[in-house]
């Protein structure tokens, strides 16, 4: 269960789309956070790696090497 407050002019967009489509609210908002989830998922998630790692940075050979990556694939 999650609950969100929207500023009015973002409920109010909502709401006249969701009437407009015959779709509830709640469709909608599951359809926007699965698309940002989709879309900043692993940039966030490397993101918070990095913090962790206290900002150690590594050159593309060397995540290649650490990710078992190579050229072929």
């Amino acid at each position: 269960m999650l609950g969100i407050r929207l500023p009015h002019d973002l409920e109010d967009r909502l709401n006249k789309l969701a009437a407009s489509t015959n779709r509830s609210k709640s469709y909608y908002a599951k359809k926007a956070l699965e698309q940002f989830l989709d879309d900043q998922e692993d940039y966030l998630l490397a993101v918070a790696a990095l913090e962790k790692d206290n900002g150690k940075r590594y050159t593309l050979d060397e995540a290649k090497k650490i990710l078992e990556l190579d050229d072929e694939n």
